[in-house]
């Protein structure tokens, strides 16, 4: 999971058997590795100060300089929105997620999915440098958002919609329905889906039951998908959907599917120091804790399992409510279990 979105820890519980504790490690590794997400609520643009800065005390100097702003300012910005006017801005900076314009005594904020020519396919490392080698060009920019009260200046390269096009077409888009559409941008905290008129977000927490590495790992700009609404914000222009919503959570039966005791087959997704995480079906995965590698103990799970390889693993524990489900490899050799019940 990328970016720097709270996230709330949970305790392991007490595993079946009193083998070792493993909640802290369990799950600092599951948020490094984004199974575990929060739901998207926010504004698909980053926060924005009357301009967004790249780092360093330079976020306090552009609320400062958002605050000194005379109102008159402020006011000519609105006026040039509401006409649709062409600004013409030199480039003052970057950050992730996209370009720091002067315009007048304020900073204002352009994201890298309102550049034009920006390519869609650059990697991380690929699309800062891409971003930095625009300081100092001037660009012709529609402002898109004017906040006084928040202190808010966002601009684009894009024209303005035409009147009234993306409030119709948010009128009839309903949470709960499911929607075709085409991705415009793929970001590192998700993806941007063109649904006619208005972009909705699929953020990565909501691309698949399973872990999601980087949203360019499942989706790719111009592909075509079918997306679940999760939730419509016509005043803010914001639209919240998913992929995973489309199929059942497998957590939600598992239950039901396996029992402890079970012999399984998976593949190893994770190895980290405390164990190794094993895909038993897409969006599942359960944990073989370090202390249940061996009979004689293991150091390093790395010397025992890589990741890529398919194990065959006794359940020891099933808890569907808080999506954890306890492994272990030690248990084989007691009942020559290999090639047993899957």
């Amino acid at each position: 999971m990328r970016g720097d979105l709270p996230r709330e820890m949970m305790d392991w519980g007490e595993p079946v058997g009193g083998w070792p504790q493993d909640d802290e490690g369990y799950w600092q590794a599951l948020l490094e590795q984004g199974e575990v997400a929060v739901p998207w609520t926010a504004s698909a643009r980053p926060p924005r100060p009357a301009a967004p800065v790249a780092a360093g005390n330079a976020a306090g100097q552009a609320a400062r300089a958002a605050e000194a702003a005379p109102s008159g300012e402020w006011q000519r910005l609105q006026e040039a929105m509401a006409k649709g006017e062409v600004l013409h801005l030199p480039v003052i900076g970057h950050n992730r997620g996209g370009l720091l314009v002067r315009c007048g005594s304020l900073e204002g904020f352009v994201p890298a999915s309102h550049l034009t020519d920006l390519p869609r396919q650059l990697k991380p490392a690929e699309r800062l440098e891409e971003l930095a080698r625009r300081k100092g060009q001037e660009l012709d920019l529609y402002i898109i958002e004017v906040d006084p009260a928040q202190q808010r200046l966002v601009l684009s390269q894009r024209g303005p919609r035409p009147a009234n096009r993306s409030g119709e077409a948010l009128h009839h888009i309903r949470p709960g329905s499911v929607l075709r559409g085409q991705v415009t941008n793929v970001c590192d905290f998700g993806a941007f889906v063109d649904l006619g008129g208005v972009e909705g977000l699929v953020h990565i927490s909501e691309m698949s039951w399973g872990r999601v590495h980087h949203p360019s790992d499942l989706l790719q700009p111009g592909q075509e998908v079918e997306v679940y609404v999760l939730s419509v914000d016509p005043a803010q222009e914001r639209v919240a959907l998913s992929l995973k919503r489309l199929y059942e959570d497998p957590w939600a039966t598992v239950e039901e599917r396996y029992h402890p005791g079970q012999i399984v087959r998976g593949v190893v997704t994770n190895v980290v120091d405390f164990g190794a995480f094993v895909k038993l079906e897409e969006g599942l995965e359960g944990l073989i804790h370090v202390s249940q590698l061996a009979e004689d103990g293991v150091q390093d799970p790395r010397s025992v399992l890589q990741e890529g390889e398919e194990v065959t693993a006794r359940i020891l524990h099933i808890d569907g409510a808080h999506r954890r489900l306890g492994l272990s490899l030690r248990l084989l050799s007691e009942e020559g279990a290999f090639g047993g019940e899957a």
